[in-house]
């Protein structure tokens, strides 16, 4: 951790930041701010005519403009034209990755240094905060250790601006069945992730994880492992069983990687609270996620990120098999009733383009307005974070942000970032 942290602060001085808070000053308890925008979402609905209160770092209170006075000490922010928001929480993500078509996922593993990845790092949690995401969980350092950890830690500590984070630390993954791969077996090349075997293998991986800081646990529950490279399932049901228990008894909720129909079945059955990708689902299986209360966080973005990569252009070309079978999906998610949770695998897309999943959640199907709610309250109830953060109500931090337009009508309106406000600090406001 020693190296760690002075690589962050070194990299962290090099950096020229604009931000109106470089550092997170202690938030004076007597500031109070009341903003005044054309809308208020609140995490649920749509409100005209509200103002909110900020006093210190909590909302002190939200309502119709003549539901509460304003003290004379009381710094009046207008925010016309514009939507005030919960900040948005970024569902599914990665600080320590960047674009696949910069640098291939095997040559960030295997040759960017920890100091260059944690440098990324630094520049990423910028600049998902200025976007608007005063939340993120991040699902897997991918090769980088327990440094997001040490990466929360500094960003509640004030010495860099970035969002909340929920880590996963280095995810969980069978034996042999994760990257990179392709090399002489003797040979102990670096894997993107903590590998286990058998239900005391995995039970112990999850313990290992909790002790260096996980919020969340992560586990890939398929990969392309299959004789000819194919998606198959990797832990059995009882392995699964055993992760979730231990995870659930200290608290923390899981997290699963699948694309498989049997993946995802064994995941529902083994009671996680949400699956990842989940490309290949059947109608059957989100019934069953349905009727079990698990939650779909489908990172639409980056499948169509990846088949960018691979020549696709959107909307000029037709819809290449991986982007039609997301779609088909998706479409039976929803008609399923399934929860669906707003996070876009950012890292295998440029941070900072959170935005780019709710576009995309739009366009295969949902209404903007259910984005945004997944984009906020949904988010914080699956995460177990509502009781801080997800929605405009007294009490909760003062996460907020403020777009112009109106993203309920208009879900690319969510992009005209005016204002972010987070902990009761301002990051970013109007000039």
């Amino acid at each position: 951790m020693h190296r760690f942290a002075f690589t962050l602060l070194l990299f962290y001085h090099l950096l020229d930041f604009t931000l109106l808070h470089a550092q997170t000053p202690n938030v004076d308890s007597q500031q109070i701010y009341v903003l005044k925008a054309d809308r208020v979402f609140d995490g649920e609905q749509m409100h005209s005519g509200w103002w909110v209160m900020v006093k210190g770092n909590r909302i002190a209170a939200a309502g119709d403009s003549g539901s509460f006075s304003i003290p004379p000490q009381a710094r009046v922010m207008v925010l016309k034209g514009m939507t005030l928001l919960p900040g948005l929480i970024e569902g599914h993500g990665h600080l320590f990755l960047h674009p696949y078509n910069e640098t291939s996922w095997d040559d960030q593993v295997l040759k960017e240094s920890l100091a260059e990845r944690v440098a990324r790092a630094v520049v990423h949690a910028r600049a998902t905060l200025l976007a608007g995401f005063t939340t993120e969980r991040d699902l897997g350092t991918e090769g980088a250790d327990d440094a997001d950890v040490g990466l929360k830690q500094a960003i509640e500590k004030g010495i860099i601006p970035g969002p909340r984070m929920l880590c996963a630390t280095r995810a969980i993954v069978a034996t042999g069945s994760y990257g990179p791969k392709g090399f002489r077996p003797d040979w102990q090349v670096p894997q993107g992730a903590q590998e286990a075997s058998g239900i005391d293998g995995i039970m112990q991986a999850v313990r290992d994880q909790i002790k260096q800081g996980a919020d969340v646990i992560k586990i890939y529950e398929d990969y392309r492992w299959g004789p000819r490279g194919e998606n198959e399932p990797t832990f059995t049901l009882d392995e699964l069983k055993a992760a979730v228990e231990v995870a659930h008894s200290s608290g923390r909720i899981v997290a699963v990687h699948t694309v498989t129909a049997e993946g995802m079945r064994r995941a529902i059955l083994a009671g996680v609270n949400t699956i990842e990708h989940g490309d290949f689902g059947t109608a059957d299986v989100f019934r069953l996620m349905k009727q079990k209360g698990i939650a779909l966080c489908p990172t639409i973005a980056a499948d169509e990120a990846i088949a960018s990569y691979q020549g696709w252009r959107k909307g000029m070309d037709p819809d290449p098999p991986r982007i039609a079978e997301k779609k088909r999906s998706f479409r039976e998610a929803l008609q399923a009733g399934v929860t669906i949770c707003m996070g876009g695998d950012v890292g295998v897309f440029a941070h900072g383009d959170n935005a780019r999943e709710m576009e995309a959640m739009v366009e295969y199907g949902m209404a903007p307005i259910d984005v945004l709610r997944s984009a906020t309250s949904v988010n914080a109830d699956v995460f177990h974070i509502a009781d801080e953060v997800g929605r405009i109500k007294p009490g909760l931090l003062a996460d907020l942000i403020a777009v112009e337009g109106d993203p309920s009508r208009r879900i690319q309106d969510i992009r005209h970032v005016r204002l972010v406000m987070k902990d009761g600090v301002c990051y970013l406001k109007p000039e």
